[in-house]
């Protein structure tokens, strides 16, 4: 059974069309910025897609959802491949990635503090409603697996905690 998430776990609306979600991770940013740069490591919490380091780099996002949760299989409409066309704006490692998803941009910001590292992502360009609430129910799941990834401790079933995690979204969105 998935455990009830922490409120600051939660992805908050920071302007009408644009979410903030932040996660702690265990580490060095410069392993943090690995996982989120490198294919192979990005694939397992994400999606794959080799970027280059340049800003101006189109490059292609693709999620395999089956493969992120065996044990669970991804609900009706979300199995399968589906990929993302996108361009790097901002590529300075170990601190800031950012890059296009489709109307808006995705921004990474990496923190090292202390021992741990703090991952602020911001998405800009969701107009619409159901849009935020399957972004945010998105985010905060990859970025548990992602957490889990950096930890090296037990991943929750991504679907069964995704379905779970929309149906609180749908009540935390506004109209």
């Amino acid at each position: 059974m998935t455990p009830q998430p922490s409120e600051e776990s939660f992805a908050t609306l920071t302007a009408p069309t644009t979410l903030l979600i932040k996660r702690w991770l265990p580490g060095k940013r410069e392993r943090v910025w690995d996982y989120l740069t490198d294919s192979d490591l990005r694939r397992k919490w994400l999606a794959a897609g080799d970027m280059a380091p340049t800003p101006g780099h189109k490059f292609t996002l693709t999620w395999r959802n089956d493969d992120l949760s065996p044990d669970a299989p991804a609900p009706e409409g979300k199995s399968g491949e589906h990929s993302l066309d996108s361009e790097i704006v901002t590529f300075d490692p170990p601190e800031k990635l950012e890059f296009r998803w489709g109307n808006g941009t995705v921004t990474f910001k990496l923190e090292q503090k202390g021992e741990k590292t703090l991952l602020t992502l911001t998405h800009t360009g969701i107009e619409t409603r159901s849009g935020r609430v399957g972004i945010s129910t998105g985010w905060h799941s990859h970025l548990d697996l992602l957490v889990s990834e950096v930890s090296g401790t037990e991943r929750d079933a991504f679907w069964t905690k995704y379905e779970a995690l929309n149906k609180i979204y749908e009540e935390r969105v506004p109209a």
